[in-house]
């Protein structure tokens, strides 16, 4: 009765182990690239000075991570806010999996500091953007490409 019991359990047990895999199959996508989203808003009429600004910067490290291979691509996008209490500015950037997180600050602080500076000037960098902008969130996402 014991050996009973016990192999009913091994196999109710494998029998939810296959479960997430045979799901998986069935789901009507694959898992693409990571993508991080910075969503900004801009102080009215600011735009092009917070732009002309920021892109040639962002440019730059961008270029850098991916010559490191950080980094897939990048975008900006711009667009009239919904609302007052809306984005104008989006950025993002595109990542080959979760996995190129790891370790990611320490691979981009010398990326960072060869095109910015050391700290003290990178917080200026900062400090100046939030004379212009106000940013409203980031979050890293996950790409489904349909089958």
């Amino acid at each position: 009765m014991k050996q009973t019991a016990r192999f009913l359990a091994v196999v109710a047990a494998g029998t939810l182990l296959a479960l997430p895999a045979a799901r998986g199959e069935d789901r009507p996508y694959t898992e693409g690239h990571v993508w991080t989203i910075t969503m900004v808003k801009v102080k009215y009429g600011m735009r092009d000075t917070y732009l002309n600004e920021v892109l040639p910067l962002r440019k730059k490290i961008e270029e850098g991570a991916r010559k490191e291979g950080l980094l897939l691509s990048s975008h900006t996008l711009v667009g009239d806010p919904a609302n007052q209490g809306d984005f104008d500015v989006m950025f993002l950037q595109e990542f080959k999996n979760w996995a190129a997180f790891d370790g990611i600050t320490a691979k981009m602080d010398p990326i960072v500091e060869k095109i910015i500076g050391p700290q003290d000037k990178q917080d200026q960098v900062v400090v100046k953007r939030a004379e212009v902008r106000e940013v409203l969130g980031e979050k890293a996402m996950l790409e489904l490409l349909p089958k």
